[in-house]
């Protein structure tokens, strides 16, 4: 089983084969309301806006008040309502007519072969997309699938809209690649500290997700990263700063939800101080009441301040929230007691990934979803198995042990969502709305704005950067190739060392992986030396690790060296020797791009970093604070 939230899920051998355009013209206006006679049938009459206010009620367009919402829950069978609260994962590129691996992978893991047999078997009310799914070849194809997976769900009887859900952070952690936009992820964004500029990513990024018919995005990540040796957060924060990361979580949820996609901020309470990744092992976060108050909880304050969606919950440990030793997700104090009584948040809770062993460890796959309803979450998110987590919760209505009516508090949020969202009234989307925002140039050329903003200056001996194109021609790039995360055009010493031809210098590249051996590292030294300068990729460097060596003997060659840390910026603490030390926060095209044309004095550097990074010889000792960067 995959995670649906972080980088960890992404297949890193998986090919971008943009396909070739659907072709598949949007449904007309009286086609969509033939396909949602069975919603708006089972609706009082005057649910349009035009109906509605005909009738003299304020109900905004597409929208529909409870007593119509539960109108419609009372007409769905126990079975209808248990399927409304999973969403699943599905292989293909196709709703109905897959390849043929996908259909093996469908048969194996879900016991179906297409997503329309999964919606008709289990009535889902969600589904989530993956690139190693298969499901986002390209905007047209995605555009194509989503109304394959909307026709297919109203087809059956008492039909409803699917929600389509993805994970969109941008940065490490993009499910949607090229031909869309790509913005920096949250710590760039977190470097850069413009609130307009997080709504921008949002109100954008929504928008062509809204295009191509996702309509929830478990996005923005609202985790506070005080710890730099978490596995699973790190560049996926805005940063240290409660506040700081605060402000930012707000603005994106607002320019997300502008666009009409729901915003999901996770993972709640918070999984900002932990070393142990939750798709592995079950996190525990020693806080106390009054640290989780003023560090945790502020972003996740802001965020139901600013009207989000959607939560998303975490599979960690939170003794002071909880003593009984249950990860969050499954935890009533937490998830009841605090987000909905406490915090007052009435929205939709949806769990992380349920194959993820932070919540498999205490309790077997039959009695997770089951947990989790109870303890207060409305959507069941990806569990390992849909047979076993359908059944244990139908059962569980079956014998009691959860309420027809606890199925119905949750069945009505998410149909509250959806009616918000106009899926009720046409889930649709078309070709050329594709066409009309998805990758357009004004959208790009802001992604490269917001980007030039993030760049973080750490290093600068003697004036190093900018590099001169006269004094300082040939440029040496090498160093780590991490998998795109998001279908760009990598690998990164690919996209630095084309960044900088096209700037004027010659550039050459030479990858080196993230842990080179001693052959690698030798022709990387005797490469360098016939080079002006050299620019190194770095990947979370450690004190043993061979990339430090690496760096070590670049920088014994007396040759200039331009260390550019491409996920961490902690790398800096362990590479005193460099002549000039660059952040980026991710490998994307966007922010390499941005790196080089600092790196060519194109831009000047203007981020400032959103956490410290510790002394390498005394960690409890700052070598750099929040706030700290080096302007030229």
């Amino acid at each position: 089983m995959r995670d649906s939230s972080t980088g960890s899920t992404a297949r890193p051998n998986d090919p971008y084969r943009p396909s070739e355009r659907s072709g598949t013209p949007r449904p007309s206006r009286r086609t969509v309301l033939a396909a949602t006679a069975g919603v708006t049938g089972a609706l009082a009459t005057g649910t349009t806006a035009s109906a509605a206010q005909a009738a003299g009620t304020t109900a905004p367009a597409g929208r529909h008040d409870d007593r119509q919402l539960r109108a419609l829950i009372s007409r769905m069978t126990l079975e209808e309502k248990v399927g409304q609260v999973f969403v699943s994962r599905v292989y293909g590129h196709s709703a109905t007519a897959p390849d043929q691996a996908d259909i093996d992978a469908n048969l194996k893991e879900l016991g179906i072969r297409t997503a329309a047999e999964l919606i008709a078997k289990y009535r889902v009310g969600g589904i989530i997309y993956f690139a190693w799914a298969h499901n986002t070849r390209d905007p047209h194809q995605i555009a194509a699938l989503s109304n394959g997976l909307q026709k297919a769900s109203l087809d059956q009887p008492g039909g409803l809209p699917l929600l389509v859900s993805t994970d969109q952070e941008h940065g490490i952690v993009a499910r949607v690649g090229k031909p869309a936009t790509l913005f920096p992820g949250a710590m760039a964004l977190g470097a850069g500290g413009s609130r307009s500029d997080a709504r921008t990513v949002g109100r954008i990024g929504g928008a062509e997700l809204h295009a191509i018919g996702i309509r929830q995005d478990y996005s923005p990540v609202s985790d506070v990263n005080v710890n730099p040796a978490n596995p699973v957060i790190g560049v996926r924060s805005f940063g240290a700063d409660p506040d700081a990361v605060a402000g930012l979580v707000a603005a994106e949820v607002k320019g997300y939800q502008s666009s009409g996609v729901a915003a999901t901020a996770k993972h709640f309470p918070g999984h900002g101080d932990t070393a142990v990744d939750s798709h592995f092992g079950f996190p525990v976060i020693t806080h106390s009441r009054e640290v989780w108050e003023t560090l945790d909880a502020v972003p996740f304050r802001a965020a139901i301040r600013a009207g989000i969606d959607s939560i998303m919950t975490a599979h960690i440990m939170v003794p002071a929230l909880d003593p009984a030793g249950d990860p969050a997700t499954l935890s009533h104090p937490i998830l009841t007691g605090i987000l909905r009584e406490e915090l007052g948040y009435d929205g939709v809770v949806v769990t992380d990934a349920l194959g993820m062993e932070g919540v498999r460890t205490k309790y077997g796959d039959d009695r997770v979803p089951v947990l989790a309803l109870k303890a207060g979450v409305d959507q069941l998110l990806n569990p390992p198995s849909m047979e076993v987590a359908w059944n244990a919760v139908l059962n569980a209505v079956r014998g009691g042990e959860l309420t027809e009516a606890r199925l119905d508090e949750s069945i009505l949020r998410i149909l509250r969502l959806k009616s918000k969202l106009g899926l009720l009234s046409d889930p649709y989307v078309s070709d050329a709305g594709v066409d009309r925002v998805v990758g357009i140039p004004a959208h790009l050329k802001e992604a490269d704005r917001i980007a030039e903003r993030t760049t973080t200056l750490l290093v600068n001996k003697e004036g190093l950067l900018p590099l001169s194109r006269r004094r300082t021609p040939k440029v040496l790039v090498v160093g780590a190739d991490p998998a795109s995360p998001s279908l760009s055009d990598g690998p990164p010493t690919t996209v630095l060392a084309g960044a900088l031809t096209e700037l004027g210098f010659t550039a050459t590249a030479l990858s080196t992986g993230t842990a080179p051996s001693s052959a690698t590292i030798a022709k990387a030294v005797a490469a360098a030396k016939d080079a002006d300068a050299v620019v190194v990729g770095t990947y979370n460097v450690t004190a043993a690790g061979s990339q430090k060596t690496l760096v070590d003997q670049l920088v014994a060659t007396g040759v200039p060296v331009i260390a550019v840390a491409i996920r961490n910026p902690y790398d800096v603490a362990q590479l005193p020797g460099v002549g000039a030390c660059l952040a980026a926060y991710s490998w994307t095209d966007v922010e390499l791009r941005a790196a080089a044309r600092v790196i060519a004095g194109r831009v000047r550097p203007r981020g400032e970093l959103p956490v410290p990074v510790q002394r390498a010889d005394d960690p409890t000792k700052e070598l750099y604070p929040i706030g700290y960067g080096l302007r030229f």
